[in-house]
């Protein structure tokens, strides 16, 4: 009796632990951290300078080049906002502004790379143009 116990209980443990580990799972992103959507934080969030380099979609990143003086750029915070308004044209508009707050005082001129998130910016249709308001740039995510 205590073979077939110990026999049934091998045979659910294997099944319970062999099923695919991300059935359930949502997909993790290789972002650095998720763009937010706020109609408020994208009029009031901090804007010190910064200058943006270059812009870059992989995937469902927005990769973003940025430089401005400081110390190591280690005390930055950089947050990506969406104004939560979907302009309708073709392909349809989004603007995206980048958040910045700068606490160093030293007078080095550092430049980073940081990714974010966008796969929450998607709506119908496979297509969305974002528009980066710091500079204007224009730039196709297609999903």
């Amino acid at each position: 009796m205590y073979k077939i116990l110990a026999l049934a209980l091998s045979i659910t443990l294997l099944f319970s632990c062999s099923g695919n580990p991300n059935s359930d799972n949502p997909t993790l992103s290789n972002c650095d951290t998720a763009v937010i959507i706020s109609p408020n934080m994208f009029t009031d969030a901090p804007g010190e300078s910064l200058t943006i380099n270059s812009v870059e979609i992989i995937e469902d990143c927005l990769l973003l080049n940025y430089s401005a003086g400081g110390c190591s750029g280690n005390d930055w915070k950089i947050t990506l906002i969406d104004a939560g308004v979907v302009l309708e044209s073709d392909p349809p508009k989004r603007r995206l502004r980048v958040s910045f707050e700068n606490p160093e005082l030293c007078e080095a001129y550092i430049t980073k790379e940081k990714t974010f998130d966008i796969s929450g910016l998607q709506i119908e249709g496979g297509q969305v143009q974002f528009t980066l308001m710091n500079n204007g740039q224009e730039i196709i995510y297609t999903y």
